[in-house]
C-alpha cells in the first residue's frame, strides 16, 4: 500500500469577513490523518476538505477531480455562503508536500 503524501493546506483568498483565518494561513495533513496547525481551525475548512483529502494523499490528480483546472494543487472553498451570513468564504490550496 502507498504512504500518503504529507498535504499543506493553504488560504489564498477570503470572500468577505473570515472571523478565523487570514491570506497565507496554513495547515497541514500528515501521515494520512493527522492535523497539524499553529492555530484554531475552522470546521468549515475541514468540511470543504474532507472528501478529497484521501485521494490528494494518494497522488489522485487534481485535474481528474475537478480541482484544477492544471497542476499538482487542488483548490476548494469552504461552504460559508459570506452573503447571507456576514461571514467569509475562504478558499484552500492543497498541495502536496515534498519530503526531502
Amino acid at each position: 500500500m502507498q504512504k500518503p503524501a504529507d498535504l499543506r493546506i493553504e488560504v489564498v483568498t477570503i470572500k468577505g469577513n473570515c472571523p478565523v483565518y487570514r491570506e497565507g494561513d496554513a495547515f497541514s495533513i500528515i501521515e494520512g490523518f493527522k492535523l497539524v496547525a499553529e492555530k484554531p481551525l475552522c470546521l468549515h475548512a475541514l468540511a470543504a476538505l474532507l472528501p478529497y483529502y484521501v485521494a490528494l494523499s494518494r497522488s489522485v490528480p487534481p485535474v481528474s477531480l475537478g480541482l484544477a483546472r492544471e497542476g499538482e494543487s487542488a483548490f476548494v472553498q469552504c461552504p460559508d455562503p459570506c452573503e447571507w451570513t456576514g461571514g467569509g468564504t475562504v478558499v484552500f490550496k492543497i498541495t502536496p508536500a515534498r519530503s526531502g
